[in-house]
């Protein structure tokens, strides 16, 4: 064993440093074993992936090594609110335990500080849609005169939508860079320096992929002195690495260009009467083309999308408007560095555009079909011609083109559909530590799914499971005679299902749906319940949580994103409910170009892509039980696959080791005593 492996172990013992400065600290067995395997890891530039349960207190367990080596140290989450969380509280308890000087900085992407140049611009203009959003505007205005860091996250009471922070926020392509007036006091370029100073920084996965795919979010000249990289809910790196490496555009992304143009006339006399129209046609040719694609489904292949004449025409007369907006915005470039990024954007976009309808010769995701038939099926939303260009995806460029919508927009984008080359070759390129970690990597006690999907060939690995004695403080109940989940029926008889455990436990419970459909189901047939009734979209979801917290005998009712980084510890939960076993959604197109590259190479589909993204998915929502020794639980899965399909053993098996009961009478008395008396079959 190493001596930093040693010193971490001691500082995380009985009796040592944690245990002796930190209030309610206590030495856990898994936790030394994991922190040692990180030292190791950090001490000879080693690779490792360590899945921890929910319990064993992995932030410790990598804090400890990172801040005991002295090496530069890059700390990736998977959420800004992970990232606070870390920074905020748990950084400054283990450096001040460990009694070490290490200077640290939070690194976020520029889009989540204050620029002060963007919000110079939209002072004094009225696009305000309500008062209460003036009303907003202006706490941002008298915040903005005494903020320190300028990090948007200080304004607690603002929306992480609020249609406010484009308008006082840069991205990639707005920011002025070093032609900004405000350049010198940029909170952005103070954030970076910050971060070049520091022993340890703490990123989120966003930051982290934009640099390393070049997209230019300012971390970059930082990345090459980092000597160890500790990556923590890990098994979302791959799935977000895809869009990184990748390319898209979207109506937002158009729309914000046009207002920036407008906005940038203020400061150019003149400039109105040049940019007002081409900014109009812009606009108009958004709408036209957002109103063409409503005969699409939500989400397809660049080919499905395309092989509609409104929609193809649409997309020509945007890439037409967008010409002529550079076009007419030319002369005025030299007139500001506004109008000069503005000339650049549109150029950009109507590039991005341009390659995203034309593809390229070497990797085309979507050949057209070979004959009229297979055109007539794809207009008339048929597979035929979509799994031809799956196919197209898979066997050439290794990549798929595809468009989605939402409400009031939509969003084309290239995608690979393979990532761990580029995630291989910049872990070598660095010749530093990488620790892969999180609650959730395993499948069926084995790391061969994430570690193809990371580009680890044969990596040290490690397997601590949670520590929470799951035999006693929880009870897994499978109840008997549902219908198949496809049926019509299925979600009606899940409630009846379920409420017997709701009217056991008291309400106290979420409700994980596999499709908003179902979900809004469930609302209509648990409102005007005995229990407080939250659901999804009906409030922002911080609020949502606070509520149900407060209510004491809530019931929640959400989808895929309540399955991970909520923590509600205590009495207020102690029910999960899953209705469905979580495979992809199938008209994914990504996904099932996914599916169609292992087909083609030779491999099994469901074994090796759909059945092991599911168990992660399931382990996630499963993971919102047990949060602390004390609490006590019941996890209802009611998809009858689990127990009528052999694969449903390898979803149980990848599970906490806990009590299975099919019987009702079992899971009231665990509610009515304080434990059940013996292990269940």
């Amino acid at each position: 064993m190493s001596l930093l492996a040693q010193a971490s172990r001691e500082a995380l013992s009985e009796g040592g440093a944690l245990a002796a400065r930190l209030d309610g600290f206590t030495a856990r067995p898994a936790q030394q074993r994991l922190t040692a395997a990180v030292a190791e890891a950090i001490e000879h530039r080693d690779v490792l992936l360590a899945e921890a349960g929910t319990g064993t207190g992995k932030t410790y367990a990598y804090l400890v090594p990172a801040l005991l080596s002295g090496l530069k140290t890059i700390v990736s989450t998977g959420t800004r609110a992970l990232q606070d969380q870390l920074y905020h509280r748990d950084l400054p308890r283990v450096r001040d335990a460990l009694g070490k000087g290490v200077r640290s900085a939070l690194l976020k992407g520029r889009a989540n500080y204050l620029c002060r140049y963007r919000l110079e611009q939209a002072r004094g203009d009225a696009r305000f849609s309500s008062p209460e959003q003036a009303s907003q505007f202006q706490r941002i205005v008298a915040w903005a005169g005494r903020t320190r860091a300028g990090d948007m996250a200080e304004l607690e009471s603002l929306p992480d939508d609020s249609p406010l922070l484009p308008l006082v926020t840069s991205t990639v392509d707005n920011c002025l860079g070093s032609d900004c007036p405000f350049w010198e006091e940029c909170f952005v370029v103070q954030a970076r320096q910050r971060a070049q100073a520091a022993d340890l920084v703490v990123v989120n996965h966003h930051l982290l992929l934009a640099d390393l795919a070049l997209k230019q979010e300012g971390f970059g000249e930082i990345l090459p002195g980092a000597q160890a990289f500790v990556i923590d809910e890990a098994h979302q790196l791959p799935e977000l690495a895809a869009s990184f490496f990748g390319e898209g555009f979207g109506m937002r992304q158009i729309q914000e260009l046009g207002r920036d143009c407008l906005a940038e006339c203020k400061q150019t006399t003149g400039a109105t009467a040049v940019v007002q129209g081409p900014v109009r046609a812009l606009e108009q040719a958004l709408r036209e083309l957002r109103a063409a694609m409503e005969a699409l489904p939500p989400r397809g292949t660049r080919y499905r999308a395309l092989a509609l004449p409104a929609v193809a025409d649409g997309f020509d007369v945007l890439a037409d408007a967008l010409a002529a907006l550079e076009q007419a915005m030319e002369p005025l470039a030299e007139t500001s560095p506004g109008f000069e990024a503005c000339v650049a954007r549109a150029r950009d976009l109507g590039e991005r555009l341009q390659r995203w309808r034309d593809g390229d010769a070497v990797s085309d995701a979507f050949a057209e079909p070979a004959d009229e038939q297979a055109m007539v099926e794809a207009v008339a939303g048929e597979e035929g011609a979509d799994a031809e260009a799956l196919a197209a995806a898979a066997a050439r460029g290794g990549e798929v083109y595809w468009y989605e919508l939402s409400a009031r927009g939509f969003r084309c984008q290239r995608t690979p559909l393979d990532v761990s080359a580029p995630l291989r070759q910049h872990r070598e390129r660095s010749h530093a530590a990488w620790i892969f970690t999180s609650a959730t990597l395993a499948v069926g006690g084995g790391f061969t799914h994430i570690g193809r999907k990371l580009g680890l060939f044969d990596p040290q690995t490690l397997l601590e499971p949670s520590p929470f004695d799951w035999q006693r403080q929880a009870l897994c109940y499978l109840p008997r005679n549902l219908p198949e989940p496809s049926s019509r029926e299925f979600t009606a008889a899940m409630l009846a299902a379920v409420r017997p455990v709701l009217e056991a436990s008291g309400g106290r419970a979420f409700l994980l749906f596999a499709s908003h459909r179902a979900l809004r189901e469930a609302a209509a047939a648990l409102e005007g319940g005995p229990w407080p009734l939250f659901v999804q979209g009906s409030a922002p979801k911080v609020e949502l949580l606070r509520r149900f917290r407060e209510s004491g005998n809530g019931v929640l009712l959400g989808s895929a994103t309540f399955r991970e980084g909520v923590d509600v510890a205590g009495d207020a939960l102690s029910v999960v409910v899953i209705d469905k076993l979580p495979f992809a959604a199938p008209d994914d197109p990504v996904f099932e170009a996914r599916l169609e590259a292992v087909r083609r190479r030779g491999g099994n589909p469901f074994r090796d892509e759909q059945l092991p993204q599911a168990v992660i998915a399931l382990k996630q929502g499963v993971g919102r039980l047990i949060r602390s020794e004390t609490d006590r639980g019941v996890l209802v899965l009611c998809d009858p696959r689990i127990t009528g399909k052999p694969y449903g053993r390898v979803f149980m098996q990848s599970l906490p080791r806990f009590a299975v009961t099919r019987r009702i009478e079992d899971v009231q008395a665990f509610f009515a005593t304080a434990a059940p008396d013996a292990p269940l079959d």
